[in-house]
């Protein structure tokens, strides 16, 4: 790969814009976590129906080199599989559910690729990120197409009220010629907020294919990858209770792959797209409307000096979201959108542009124990009519700390552009896939305690896969069952956390386990804080997985040690180490695709 000049890392000392208010807020105390995406309004997210995870930015801070999918892992219930490093196309499944089968956000926009189907996870850098909101379980009452495993909600703003200038800059090192740099500047004053953010990244990298590699995939050389992006919002509250804000992500990297001993040097560009224009209005003190339009870009560019290929999609999407507070005890929100997708890139497509009309309903209710949140959503989609999905969730607090809760809920992914329309297999008489998930969970928090048990059953059904003679169809079905244990205890300066998931994500018809989904895995880890030293540890292991729908091909079980120290020079300087796979342990997420072994990385960390 190229080498970019160490200079570059000035550069990241750009600012860029980290966005403003998402969906309808209302008022809730600033020493809570806040979550928008299991109700489309802010709320404690303990008061927050489902099984959800919030992703901070000290956790992303701390990940070193890690991926998104990497560090979104590290939590119950998500498994990922890349193909040779994080430049390379990457999957993530959300209990068990299909990669294709997460609806991804960025500030509440969708991402997901109209034409492919997948999510350019390589070109999302947790450096850009100000934190991330996992849904888990099927959520299209909310969200429309593609949520049958979930929701990830990636957020790039903060919000907040007025709050002096505050800069940030990272520059690190690590192993296989890896360097990362970032730098930001956030602020609000008279009515004004902004956020800004720049990275630059490049990596030396590791052969991506092993000997055993498919199809004489294998080249014995490193392939790392270029990367620069930045994120910003920009906002104004001209009046109390109204506020207008912009918000852009821009992500771009060029990555090494192997195909082969006669096809080198290859690689490929990525570019990731989001922005928004939110304006959100409270107009009485029980009505907040909340006006959205977001534009999203993905690009593909594959260098292959024998196929050359491009591909890509354009998304526009508009909302209003209208959300009343009936009484102190109960709100509704109604939610109006559309979505247009166009098709670009190489590929000749028998139609490319698809429009998608919805109307939503969310009703919440607390009455004293009881907590109860219901939610209908009916997409209209041009070619092949409506899809109507719903939800009812109900959580009862049976003494203090303690609460449990049951839900149900259905879910539906689109075909995608190329399934319906492609040049290859295509097959314009596709249904939807479609799901129902039943879920169970118990939860116990306390000023030293938190703990989490969830069970559910996901049923898909009417999978698109590829037939005999390679057209596509809905031929499969799967069911994803699985139970997560989660838990932690505090003791002063220390914090022991754990974990435990079972996963059995089977297809219906051949009793096979869906690849690369391992059954069991386990977390445990302890931090520890010695005056301005942080100390952590964290063992995982993953049982083993195949790597093909058959089950013939299998992947071993593994178990990785995971060491982190930072130190406190002053409150604006601190040195962070992150040491991942301690006893060097050889394993694979991908039949044939090596990972990145022991490695470890250095950061550097201002503040002003």
């Amino acid at each position: 790969m190229k080498k970019v000049f160490r200079a570059r890392a000035l550069a990241a000392l750009s600012f860029c814009i980290a966005p403003a208010s998402l969906y309808a807020q209302t008022p809730v105390s600033q020493l809570e976590d806040i979550v928008v995406t299991p109700g489309r309004i802010a709320q404690a997210q303990a008061d927050a129906l489902g099984d959800v995870t919030v992703i901070g930015r000290d956790e992303l801070a701390g990940a070193g080199q890690d991926s998104l999918a990497q560090i979104m892992s590290r939590h119950h219930g998500i498994q990922f599989a890349d193909s040779g490093g994080p430049q390379t196309p990457t999957s993530v499944f959300l209990r068990g559910a299909n990669a294709n089968q997460t609806l991804v956000l960025v500030d509440g926009v969708r991402i997901n690729s109209s034409t492919l189907g997948n999510i350019n996870w390589n070109a999302l850098d947790p450096a850009l990120i100000e934190r991330v909101e996992v849904l888990r379980g099927a959520a299209s009452s909310l969200y429309g197409s593609d949520a049958i495993g979930g929701v990830v909600n990636i957020i790039t703003r903060r919000d907040g009220g007025d709050r002096p200038l505050q800069a940030h800059g990272n520059l690190g090192f690590g192993s296989h010629g890896t360097f990362k740099s970032s730098a930001g500047a956030s602020g609000a004053q008279d009515g004004w907020d902004y956020a800004f953010s720049a990275s630059v990244a490049e990596s030396d990298g590791y052969s991506a294919t092993g000997p055993l590699a498919l199809f004489g995939a294998y080249h014995p050389d490193r392939d790392g990858y270029s990367q620069h992006g930045f994120s910003g919002s920009l906002g104004y509250r001209w009046k109390p209770g109204h506020h207008i804000g912009l918000t852009a992500y821009n992500n771009y990297i060029d990555a090494d792959y192997d195909n082969g001993e006669f096809s080198h040097p290859l690689h490929a560009i990525t570019r990731q797209q989001a922005y928004t224009l939110t304006s959100t209005d409270q107009l009485t003190d029980r009505w907040q409307s909340v006006l959205r339009f977001g534009l999203t870009k993905e690009m593909g560019d594959d260098r292959d000096p024998f196929y050359p290929a491009t591909y890509g999609s354009l998304q526009r999407s508009y909302s209003w979201q209208n959300t009343l507070q009936v009484d102190e005890r109960q709100s509704l929100s109604l939610s109006l959108e559309r979505l247009e997708e166009r098709a670009r890139g190489s590929n000749v497509y028998q139609e490319d542009r698809r429009d998608t009309n919805s109307a939503g309903l969310i009703w919440r209710g607390n009455f004293a124990r009881h907590h109860l949140q219901a939610s209908a959503r009916n997409d209209n989609i041009s070619g092949y009519g409506n899809q109507a999905t719903g939800s009812l969730a109900y959580d009862y607090d049976i003494a203090p700390g303690w609460r449990v809760g049951v839900a149900g809920n259905t879910g539906f992914k689109a075909p995608t552009m190329s399934d319906l329309y492609g040049p290859w297999g295509s097959n314009p008489d596709l249904q939807p896939e479609k799901s129902r998930n039943i879920e169970a969970s118990l939860r116990y928090t306390s000023a030293e305690y938190e703990m989490g048990l969830t069970a559910y059953r996901n049923k898909v059904r009417n999978l698109i896969a590829s037939d005999e003679t390679y057209t596509m169809q809905n031929i499969d079905s799967a069911t994803l069952r699985g139970v997560s244990l989660t838990g932690s205890r505090n003791w002063g300066d220390t914090r022991v956390h754990a974990g435990f998931d079972y996963l059995d994500a089977r297809n219906d018809e051949t009793g096979s386990r869906l690849a690369r989904r391992a059954r069991h895995s386990y977390r445990i880890g302890v931090d520890h804080q010695i005056g301005q030293f942080a100390l952590g540890a964290q063992y995982r292991f993953t049982g083993h997985r195949y790597d093909d729908a058959a089950n013939t091909t299998r992947l071993g079980g593994y178990g990785l040690l995971d060491l982190t120290a930072s130190y406190a020079f002053t409150s604006k300087v601190a040195v962070q180490v992150r040491w991942n796979n301690v006893f060097d342990k050889d394993y694979a997420n991908a039949y044939g695709y090596n990972m990145p072994g022991s490695n470890v990385f250095v950061n550097l960390a201002l503040k002003m």
